[in-house]
């Protein structure tokens, strides 16, 4: 059942600078105002044409980033110019400004921008290197996320989101991935992230991260019992595999021509259903079930190579 659907149309200036600060090299300067302010889109804009005095089509919901063009013009305009300027770019509902390669703002900037609440922060980075950076770590704030009951492992490279009620067996059948040497990245919850509408990543909840519950045995530490080897901060998915009781199943695919999917945020992923049997290694079929989606996204898919196979045998037999 999934749940817990969230779709992101901004992110504060606060929540950006907790997550990115240390990776974009960013220092607050100044008083700490204006983070709760919201970064309406996830890209960066350098307000050259603003500080010009051209506002239409100004790009206000942007995070904007000042560089020595910026800097170099506002230093060559009159005191009064500068501050009159400034007051009129703070004056626009941005959400904070960022000063690049370490560069000495005016004062009256700072000044205008504390008035009005708005953070200033500045970076050692190259203005073109940080618009950049900037620009990623952006988009994976406003990528759609989900959450998906379910555990993931990473299977030889192959991202398996496993599925099913309560009971059926998820938990055995992860340990014993586990105890195969494939990694665990998400026990019962996965939260998942769509980047760039064309592929889904998933991780844990931090709570629960590198933690499983086990029926009879409780919460275990999967990294402190096998090794650092053996969970994964976060993966593409792959796979989505479905285990439900044999008898719930009115037919089995024998052959597997049909490619079924499973559909999360607008992404279909191929998913394939195992009945559960008392006596069936769970763990060893999610395994081949993983290592042959491999196979399929390599362009060798045994089911249709055997059916291929099958024609010809029966063609040549009813050759005279």
């Amino acid at each position: 059942m999934p749940v817990s659907v969230a779709k992101h149309p901004s992110v504060s200036v606060g929540e950006f600078y907790t997550r990115h600060s240390e990776t974009l090299q960013m220092k607050l300067i100044g008083p700490e105002v204006g983070f709760d302010r919201r970064i309406g889109e996830p890209t960066i804009n350098r307000p050259g044409l603003a500080l010009a005095g051209f506002f239409s089509y100004f790009a206000d919901k942007r995070l904007q980033v000042l560089g020595h063009a910026e800097l170099s013009y506002l230093r060559s305009l009159p005191d009064a110019e500068v501050r009159a300027r400034c007051r009129a770019l703070c004056a626009e509902p941005i959400p904070g400004m960022v000063i690049s390669r370490s560069l000495k703002a005016p004062m009256a900037l700072l000044e205008e921008a504390e008035a009005s609440g708005i953070a200033v922060f500045r970076t050692p980075m190259v203005t073109m290197r940080f618009t950049n950076a900037a620009t990623l770590a952006l988009e994976l704030d406003f990528a759609p996320t989900k959450s998906e009951y379910g555990s993931m492992m990473d299977i030889m490279g192959i991202g398996t989101l496993i599925r099913g009620s309560s009971g059926i067996g998820k938990s055995e059948c992860v340990l014993g991935l586990i105890e195969r040497g494939h990694s665990l990245v998400s026990d019962d919850m996965t939260r998942l992230r769509a980047l760039e509408g064309r592929e889904l990543v998933g991780t844990s909840p931090d709570l629960t991260r590198h933690h499983m519950e086990v029926r009879g045995l409780g919460v275990i530490n999967v990294m402190s019992i096998f090794g650092i080897g053996s969970v994964r901060l976060e993966k593409r998915l792959d796979l989505v595999v479905t285990l439900k009781d044999w008898q719930e199943l009115e037919e089995v695919d024998r052959i597997g021509l049909d490619q079924e999917y499973f559909e999360i945020l607008d992404i279909l992923i191929p998913h394939i259903t195992i009945p559960v049997r008392t006596g069936r290694d769970l763990a060893r079929l999610v395994e081949v079930a993983a290592l042959d989606q491999k196979l399929k996204s390599s362009g060798q898919n045994s089911a249709v190579e055997f059916n291929q196979r099958l024609i010809k045998t029966m063609q040549k037999k009813k050759e005279p």
